[in-house]
């Protein structure tokens, strides 16, 4: 097991970030199988190592969604009401208490390629049938306490790596109604609060150890794979807006279920050797 995250390997993850978490393609599944696939030695780094550095990018890539959409931000501050307070809080409430209480054992047993695999294939299903199937005649507008409960149940369940926060809460939002460029502005709106808290959280467990254990390279590694994050998803903002067309989800369930395959496929050669 590696001690030493490579610069250029976390530069070319924290490029590999931006876009990933933009699309609903699961950015933890691409953290996990790219390296994999491609016989990386950070696949082989200590967990918590990675786990640091996974939430280094979290927060880069939050911090430059948060300037890219500031307007949009602002104005759902400013606006906030007992219907969309109830909304942010039903949505943010599941996967807080299920972090809380499973963190580690979905870490521990949801985190090998062939159960990420799993978790692309049922996230993929579960886009394409809600995208198929929904109406798409409720605006955004409408969206009360009961979806923000759907919402936070889809986000529940993106723990599992490969799901997708962005693909489960599409899910969730299209199966009750709304259209498709209303359904990604509400999993941008439930998805902010989760990842600003969960990298808050998880920030000053990784300055704890930091100050205890400070290491010039890991910083430095740290640092990189960070800017280079910021750089990918504020480049990366403009796809926000390609999705947000009436465009089908089909695409990217049929991008998930080839990447499972390879991994599939990858899993069983390496059992047959």
């Amino acid at each position: 097991m590696r001690d030493r995250l490579p610069v250029l390997q976390a530069i070319a993850l924290g490029a590999l970030q931006g876009p990933t978490e933009l699309l609903p393609v699961s950015s933890s599944a691409h953290l996990m199988l790219v390296p994999w696939l491609a016989g990386w030695s950070y696949a082989e780094l200590d967990p918590e190592l990675r786990k640091s550095f996974e939430v280094v990018l979290h927060g880069a890539t939050a911090a430059a969604l948060l300037v890219a959409l500031r307007e949009e931000v602002a104005e759902a501050t400013f606006n906030l009401d007992r219907r969309r307070v109830a909304l942010i809080a039903l949505s943010l409430a599941p996967p807080a208490l299920l972090g809380l209480a499973c963190e580690r054992t979905i870490e521990r047993h949801l985190g090998t390629p062939l159960t990420t695999a799993v978790g692309l294939i049922g996230g993929s299903a579960a886009m394409a049938l809600a995208d198929a199937r929904a109406s798409g005649r409720r605006p955004r507008a409408e969206a009360g306490a009961r979806d923000g409960l759907w919402l936070g149940v889809a986000q529940a369940c993106a723990l599992i790596p490969g799901v997708s926060r962005n693909g489960a809460t599409l899910a969730a939002a299209r199966a009750r109604g709304f259209g498709r460029a209303d359904a990604n502005a509400l999993s941008r709106h439930v998805a902010l609060p989760v990842i600003v808290a969960a990298t808050a959280l998880k920030g000053m467990r990784l300055g704890r150890r930091l100050r205890r254990d400070w290491d010039g390279a890991l910083a430095l590694a740290l640092a990189a794979g960070g800017a280079s994050a910021v750089c990918s998803a504020a480049a990366c903002t403009r796809i926000i807006r390609q999705v947000e067309r009436e465009r089908s989800l089909a695409p990217y369930a049929t991008y998930r279920l080839a990447l499972a395959g390879i991994v599939i496929r990858r899993v069983r050669q390496n059992a047959r050797t």
